[in-house]
């Protein structure tokens, strides 16, 4: 052990050399300070560091270097700090020394090496108190882009931190409802514009993420839809509606030369896409009705625009499309979320119900080329689900109307397509006990 005067001499010697070159981490010549680093797993590890920059930069080290603390070790002729850690923050333990002596900010802003490494050195330098590398790594963590796994992390870790690191969660924070309704309405007014094909990936993304918007799964919708958004929307729709109409009569017209048949198609094509879309949203906003209606008027165009195109595959998606729209049409008027008169109920039935017997095999081959490949897939409960409803619109119809559908339909060669066998049974049933029944 040396003794008083030693150890002050050393100090003078040691504060002598600080003033001509700034002091390294390890560096044994200079060094007053262990610190011993420990681990469960018996690491054992002693850096040489500098007390005036410990009891400086970091208030753990402070106090333990202070004269309040009771007990003080010696190593090596120097005070020793024990830090027990676990073996996953060894590395960050160092990291955080090693930042210690880095003179300005700026240089700390390139030592972080990756959001997994700065989030360790964070919750190192908060459970020491190591306010200029806090400071520093919640700006770099705030800036940075995050992988999506490092995000899960950092939800995990920083809510645990404190008011200092919160500024690295302004990203997540819930935005202002009136901010969510406008982006709202921005998007779905973009999504029903039929825009050029240039901007078709940017309409689809539009689209996906407003049915994500409104969808309740493990979390809350984002917005509420109210009236005001209910009101814009069908508004939008309407629009969307009603350029597809000119598309269609512009498909049905005998002399229109402005536009090529291939084109025609490919808008026709493009807008039963966002019409089907626009189904989806109506459907969970529960506000199916007008459309309902503007596709049972325009049904009869629509069966013949599609029938006088020639059969190519794009032909086949087209009708595919469709049926997909028609099926989401009927099902609301079957089961009675679109309340319609029986003579357009009975129509409807008689206009789709062939369509759909004859567009099925025309489908199901088309869906696989040569190779056995599927090269488009069509929805799997889509035939099932139409099949559903037409039995349901039929058993709505006065019994006379069902009679006249039951016997074409076991007239009809294509009779296993839709199976009505369930309207069969009930019409049988009911026709048999009527007079009873009615009787009593």
């Amino acid at each position: 052990m040396r003794n008083p005067n030693e150890l002050l001499d050393h100090q003078t010697e040691l504060e002598n050399s600080e003033m001509q070159a700034p002091s390294k981490i390890g560096d044994r010549s200079t060094s007053d300070v262990v610190v011993r680093l420990r681990t469960q797993d018996s690491r054992d590890d002693w850096l040489y560091c500098h007390s005036h920059i410990l009891i400086e930069k970091c208030k753990y080290f402070a106090d333990r270097l202070s004269d309040n603390w009771p007990t003080c070790q010696i190593i090596d002729s120097r005070n020793c700090v024990e830090v027990y850690c676990q073996e996953s923050d060894f590395d960050h333990h160092v990291n955080v020394l090693r930042l210690l002596y880095v003179a300005t900010d700026g240089l700390l802003n390139d030592m972080w090496h990756g959001v997994r490494n700065a989030l360790g050195i964070l919750q190192v330098a908060v459970d020491l108190g190591c306010p200029q590398i806090v400071t520093a790594c919640v700006s770099y963590l705030e800036a940075v882009p995050w992988e999506e796994a490092e995000e899960e992390e950092i939800i995990r870790i920083i809510p645990n931190m404190g008011a200092e690191a919160e500024p690295i969660l302004a990203r997540l924070q819930p935005v202002n409802p009136s901010a969510i309704l406008g982006i709202f309405l921005s998007a779905i007014r973009f999504a029903t514009s039929s825009p050029s094909s240039s901007m078709a990936d940017l309409k689809s993304s539009a689209q996906e993420q407003l049915e994500y918007m409104i969808t309740e799964d493990d979390d809350a919708p984002i917005l509420t839809a109210d009236d005001e958004i209910k009101s814009e929307v069908k508004q939008c729709v309407k629009r969307l509606f009603s350029r597809f109409n000119n598309v269609l009569e512009a498909l049905l017209a005998e002399h229109e030369e402005s536009i090529s048949e291939e084109e025609k198609m490919q808008l026709f094509q493009s807008h039963l896409l966002d019409l089907s879309w626009a189904c989806q949203i109506l459907s969970k906003m529960e506000i199916m009705r007008e459309f309902a209606s503007s596709w049972v008027d325009a049904s009869d165009k629509i069966i013949k625009a599609t029938e006088q195109s020639s059969r190519t595959t794009e032909i086949v998606e087209i009708k595919l499309k469709v049926i997909e729209v028609a099926a989401k049409v009927l099902e609301a008027i079957g089961y009675g979320t679109v309340i319609l008169p029986t003579a357009k109920r009975l129509h409807l039935v008689k206009l789709w119900l062939p369509f759909a017997r004859a567009t099925r095999p025309l489908i199901d081959s088309a869906t696989t080329d040569d190779e056995g490949t599927m090269t488009f897939k069509p929805d799997g409960e889509l035939w099932q689900s139409l099949e559903s409803t037409f039995v349901s619109m039929i058993l709505a119809l006065p019994s006379g109307d069902q009679t006249e559908i039951l016997t074409e339909w076991l007239e009809n060669q294509h009779i296993h397509y839709p199976d009505l066998t369930e309207a069969f049974e009930v019409w049988c049933f009911r026709s048999k006990v009527a007079k009873r029944r009615l009787g009593l």
